[in-house]
């Protein structure tokens, strides 16, 4: 049974949940936050386990939000009702739909993808080395989700995976693939093991990425937004591929450019057919 309404922006639940607005408060405690009706349902249907669940009814915007609270209440989380004063306390967005959940992080690694990867034939990889901005890493895995992408693997991490922007910008992707951590050392022997060949983009290349073949098994690597992939990841790639630029811009924003390489590998995958049929 639901408990009586919270009206104390006091209460110590409360406090505890927006103390993981904070990124060192997410790592010691091993808990994020997920914040929206799509987010939620995405979690819940991958089975991210959620701990506490606030929600606020006078804030819902659909009417399917009793189902995924019953849901969840049926998982084992605590459901705990706001008023809005508080939930706006707990929210992080301009408009909040009334549901914030705490759950706890999935703390993926390689070696899990490696089952994962076992019955693919040529596996189809992202690498996000080092992105600074949130809304730029979720709307990359957004991308990757669309697009089929095997896996993600985020190396030398400047981005927490569970900053709440990460989590909305993804629109829930975040739980829908697998999306995992490690040094770009690592990363890149777990690549070589398995014949997977990195693809970087690179205004010096003398191909564009168009005419290049990404047919086989290919990890598209990107890097910090300001400066691309490190002399690490550029010595070590084995296609370069550039975007042609015809504007005053040299460079496109990463998600975007990461977008464009992705669909490159399904048209070619597809014989070069087009995408939407």
């Amino acid at each position: 049974m639901m408990r009586e309404e919270i009206t104390s922006l006091q209460n110590p639940k409360v406090k505890k949940a927006v103390k993981l607005a904070d990124r060192k408060e997410r790592n010691e405690t091993q808990l994020f936050l997920i914040e929206g009706y799509r987010e939620l349902k995405r979690a819940c249907d991958s089975g991210v386990s959620i701990q506490t669940l606030f929600i606020c009814p006078k804030l819902f915007l659909g009417s399917n939000e009793n189902t995924l609270i019953e849901d969840v209440r049926k998982a084992g989380a605590e459901v705990i009702l706001c008023n809005e004063q508080v939930f706006h306390k707990l929210s992080y967005r301009d408009r909040p739909d009334g549901l914030v959940a705490i759950a706890v992080q999935m703390q993926r690694q390689l070696r899990d993808l490696v089952a994962m990867l076992a019955a693919k034939k040529d596996p189809f990889l992202i690498i996000a080395e080092a992105i600074e901005k949130p809304g730029n890493l979720g709307t990359i895995l957004r991308s990757a989700d669309a697009a089929g992408v095997d896996g993600v693997i985020v190396c030398d991490r400047c981005t927490d995976i569970y900053n709440p922007n990460v989590v909305r910008a993804s629109v829930g992707t975040l739980f829908t693939i697998p999306v995992v951590e490690a040094t770009s050392a690592e990363t890149l022997l777990w690549l070589q093991q398995r014949k997977i060949k990195v693809v970087a983009a690179t205004p010096s290349a003398k191909e564009e990425f168009t005419d290049t073949d990404l047919t086989g098994g290919v990890a598209i690597a990107v890097g910090t937004e300001q400066l691309g992939l490190t002399e690490l990841w550029m010595n070590a790639s084995d296609i370069k591929v550039r975007i042609p630029m015809h504007g005053v811009a040299d460079s496109l924003n990463v998600a975007t450019a990461t977008t464009l390489l992705l669909y490159e590998v399904v048209r070619q995958r597809k014989g070069g057919s087009n995408l939407w049929k």
